[in-house]
């Protein structure tokens, strides 16, 4: 990972293989709703099929989708999801997905998030349908 002045990126690694980037708000000691990027820690990842977001991303990939994928287990905190966005303001407390980066004024931003998403989501889908997936994350520093 990464940080910017607040801004934290970082990968999503699946099954070894890279499969994102992901963006986040900065790394805090403790986490504030909206402001912090997901604490170290592993969490069960799990299909959210409630909520306004869940509803928006149905009717953007009706074929594909089937619920917001949520880390779950994280300490006081409900309802993170990974999902599409670009820069820390489209984060609300989440991880957004990216197919590249780059730094602007000191914050990082992903791009192509949509792509990333449309990327990553059906095999995470997928091996959640085999069985539990977990995230571990890690905040080990890349450059």
């Amino acid at each position: 990972m990464a940080q910017g002045k607040s801004s934290t990126l970082s990968h999503l690694y699946i099954n070894g293989i890279f499969g994102c980037y992901l963006l986040e708000d900065a790394i805090r000691q403790t986490k504030v709703a909206g402001h912090t990027c997901i604490p170290e820690g592993s969490y069960k990842l799990l299909l959210n099929t409630w909520g306004e977001m869940n509803k928006d991303y149905l009717k953007r990939y009706p074929k594909m989708h089937k619920g917001m994928i949520e880390l779950s287990g994280i300490p006081n905190f409900k309802a993170i999801y990974l999902h599409i966005g670009n820069t820390i303001n489209d984060t609300a407390g989440c991880p957004l997905v990216g197919s590249w980066f780059n730094m602007v004024n000191g914050e990082f931003e992903v791009y192509q998030s949509r792509l990333a998403y449309e990327r990553i989501y059906p095999v995470l889908a997928k091996l959640m349908a085999l069985g539990p997936v977990q995230l571990t994350v890690t905040n080990q520093h890349l450059f």
